[in-house]
């Protein structure tokens, strides 16, 4: 993907609002942009959930011999994939979150005028938490699939050493 200057979006901007800027087109605006803040918010929180279920979800493999939940990868080499493999869909959560983060609202036309420029900029930035809005929620799904697989793998390793 080429990078793309933030300038074409603040030119579009600057010829939208015009001298002064429309109260409607504000109050869309601030809209918009309280949702992209909310999506913003859930997205680092997500992230940051799915950090900590890695780090717990491999306690099985890195925890002290004789711990509760310890595996020993050369005796328990299937359980020990397994706890690993439980923690794929919270890996692919984390990508989806990532690449959520990362998008950006992309306007490639600055050759429109007035409303059709107006309307342009907010499809933008609609089409951009559509695309959020659809990735955080593969992201909460992979999270709770990973979560999920993560708790049989340990209930097994419990119910074995019971």
């Amino acid at each position: 993907m080429a990078f793309r200057s933030f300038r074409t979006r603040l030119r579009a901007f600057q010829k939208v609002r015009g001298n002064p800027p429309d109260p409607g087109f504000i109050a869309d605006l601030e809209f918009l942009e309280n949702r992209d803040l909310d999506l913003s918010v859930r997205l680092g929180a997500m992230l940051a959930f799915n950090a900590l279920l890695i780090t717990i979800g491999t306690h099985p493999v890195s925890a002290s011999p004789g711990a509760p939940l310890s595996l020993d990868a050369a005796s328990q080499p299937v359980m020990t994939l397994a706890s690993l493999v439980a923690l794929l869909p919270i890996a692919v959560s984390s990508w989806f979150v990532l690449r959520a983060l990362l998008l950006g609202e992309e306007l490639e036309n600055d050759e429109l005028e007035g409303e059709a420029l107006r309307l342009h900029l907010f499809a933008a930035f609609v089409r951009s938490i559509d695309a959020q809005s659809r990735l955080l929620t593969l992201a909460i799904r992979a999270t709770l699939t990973g979560a999920a697989l993560t708790m049989a793998v340990w209930g097994v390793i419990l119910w074995s050493k019971m």
